[in-house]
């Protein structure tokens, strides 16, 4: 960044937040450089000539009297080949890189580029001279790694105008690929990479209905709560209720074609469990790494406060640039707590009126203009290209309280809410999603698309069974004062039916290697087998048979196992559902012959 003239002089420091005077001309969100250090940080209020600064590192030994070093431009991230496998800090730092260079842990005032500025890359154009150009359009490719083509394209910000010069070859990220004249006469050259501030939305062309869910393998989730691409998500619980797990298992199966994985403020020790398990996660499309198709961002508990409340802002900005590709995103923000404790600690330092907890008034506002980014769209440039952008923020509530400020700021803006239950982590049902706690609006958008690729009464079964699950609640609260004995013989097939949509639809093991996923088409076969089940079982009721002897045929075992039944992708595992069902015919035609 280029540094203008003007040097700032410190006159007080309050742990991250520093203020100075002599600042005239800057603006807000400008990055500066904090003393001879060179510790970055970004303006984060103006008062005549006087400027408060949260520093993204630690300001020990940080006096008044020190010079403030402008630099005129808002904080950035770099776009370009190189994102792809890396892990960075909360402003874009390489990790990896900063470890080779400085050890463990950061050094103060160190500046590394977020792109390697040494690696080549082999760009091939599919553009020629002559074409027009506007803002957004691709001109040309990277193989990145083996499960992502980086396409080049024209910056959101530039103007149109028609290539001049265009070449095929290796270039490192600086290097020039292609010149574009504009109307005017004026020429800009394009290079493989290009910065945007992270505070500022990337424009789209059109925003697009969220009508096709985003399948997830989960099937409490893509059954009775979906997501759709380009929608928002939110999953809280309480200390220990699996919302990392849940997590990994979204970025690992979940139909996104790039994860951006975003570790903000979590204990060092869980972010260092994601970074040893990410690189060694396998994909399940392609049985390459993961990391091939993930970025990360690794900003722990115990990295400066000020970074962590950059840190989502970092992610969202990468994964919208990937959705400008015409990509799928998947972004996870773990958790989104910590960035609003962030903020907490910031407003006090800046002496602002609290609000509820002693969150910022504006606490609302940050995190709904944070999700307010996710989307289906139309991407810029001239050729129709979609993409999807979907945001899923764990909140980590104290105590797991869901009237905490930042769960009722996050549940005003997003549409599935993904309740975790402690009681069901600690008796080992994964997912710990509570199904009469949770909701997703986004059920009658999938609808159509469910119906049409799906089958027509697999959001009817879907429906029937959450009312199974209610009713079952209900009953425990009979249950619990009178006993089993005293319900009605339907009733008590009911509480056994529920129990089998518990135990054997819900339920998942996610280190099974056939049950940790399912498709929609398994999901749809095995509700339509407990219904199945649930239809013959209500017939013997009505022929006199008894719910104590319907409940030993060897029927409710099959049903038990047959989350187990391996899925091919020519769909051939519908025959052994089919056939499940046969066999619970033949039985129960025998048990009431």
């Amino acid at each position: 960044m280029a540094e203008t003239k003007q040097v700032g002089e410190i006159v007080k420091v309050a742990g991250p937040l520093v203020v100075a005077k002599n600042m005239l001309g800057s603006k807000m969100y400008d990055v500066v450089y904090v003393s001879d250090h060179r510790l970055i940080g970004e303006i984060i209020e103006l008062k005549e000539d006087r400027a408060s600064i949260q520093v993204y590192e630690d300001t020990t030994g940080i006096g008044p009297g020190e010079p403030v070093y402008p630099t005129g431009e808002p904080l950035s991230v770099e776009l370009g080949p190189g994102l792809i496998s890396s892990i960075f800090d909360g402003i874009q730092r390489p990790l990896d890189e900063i470890a080779a260079r400085a050890g463990h842990f950061i050094t103060r005032g160190i500046h590394v580029p977020a792109l390697p500025r040494d690696k080549k890359w082999h760009f091939k154009p599919i553009l020629k001279v002559g074409d027009h150009v506007e803002p957004g359009d691709i001109i040309g490719e990277v193989k990145e790694t083996d499960l992502v083509n980086h396409r080049i394209m024209i910056p959101p910000n530039a103007k149109p105008g028609k290539i001049v010069s265009i070449e095929e070859g290796d270039f490192t990220v600086e290097d020039v690929v292609a010149v574009v004249e504009t109307e005017s006469g004026d020429r800009y050259d394009v290079k493989l990479y290009h910065k945007w501030p992270v505070r500022v939305p990337r424009p789209v062309k059109q925003r697009l209905f969220p009508d096709i869910p985003m399948v997830t393998g989960q099937r409490i989730i893509d059954t009775f709560f979906p997501v759709a691409k380009g929608g928002t998500a939110c999953v809280p619980g309480p200390f220990g209720s699996g919302k990392t797990v849940i997590q990994h298992q979204l970025a690992k199966w979940s139909d996104a074609d790039i994860v951006i994985y975003i570790g903000c403020g979590e204990r060092g020790n869980e972010m260092t469990d994601v970074l040893i398990e990410f690189p060694e996660l396998k994909d399940p499309r392609s049985g390459l790494p993961l990391m091939q198709r993930t970025v990360l961002i690794a900003n722990t508990s115990n990295m400066p406060v000020a970074a962590r409340e950059a840190s989502v802002y970092t992610g969202i900005t990468i994964a919208e640039y990937f959705r400008d590709m015409g990509y799928t995103v998947a972004l996870m923000a773990d958790s989104t707590s910590r960035w609003a404790e962030a903020m907490r600690e910031i407003s006090g330092r800046l002496e602002e009126m609290p609000g509820e907890e002693g969150y910022p008034a504006y606490l609302a506002t940050r995190v709904a203009s944070f999700y307010e980014r996710a989307g289906r769209v139309k991407t810029l440039g001239q050729e129709d290209r979609e993409g999807a952008l979907t945001a899923i923020g764990a909140v980590s509530p104290p105590g797991g309280d869901l009237a905490d400020p930042v769960v009722q700021a996050t549940l005003r803006v997003v549409k599935v809410f993904w309740s975790l239950d402690a009681q069901l982590a600690y008796q080992r049902h994964f997912p710990a999603i509570h199904w009469l706690r949770s909701y997703s609006l986004y059920l009658d958008s999938v609808k159509p698309y469910l119906d049409r690729e799906i089958g027509e009464d697999f959001y009817k079964m879907s429906k029937e069974a959450m009312t199974i699950l209610e009713k079952e609640a209900e009953l425990q609260e009979i249950v619990r004062l009178v006993g089993l004995d005293y319900l009605s013989q339907p009733d008590q097939l009911l509480m056994e039916i529920a129990r089998s949509i518990r135990e054997d639809f819900l339920h998942q093991n996610a280190f099974d290697p056939v049950d940790t996923y399912s498709s929609l088409k398994k999901q749809y076969e095995m509700l339509k087998t407990i219904f199945h089940l649930y239809d013959r079982a209500k017939n013997a009721l009505e022929k006199g048979k008894s719910v104590a002897e319907i409940r030993k045929l060897a029927a409710w075992e099959k049903v038990a196992r047959m989350k187990f039944i391996e899925e091919d992708r020519e769909g051939k595992f519908v025959h052994k559902f089919e056939a499940l069902r046969k066999e619970i015919d033949d039985e129960f035609q025998k048990f009431t012959a």
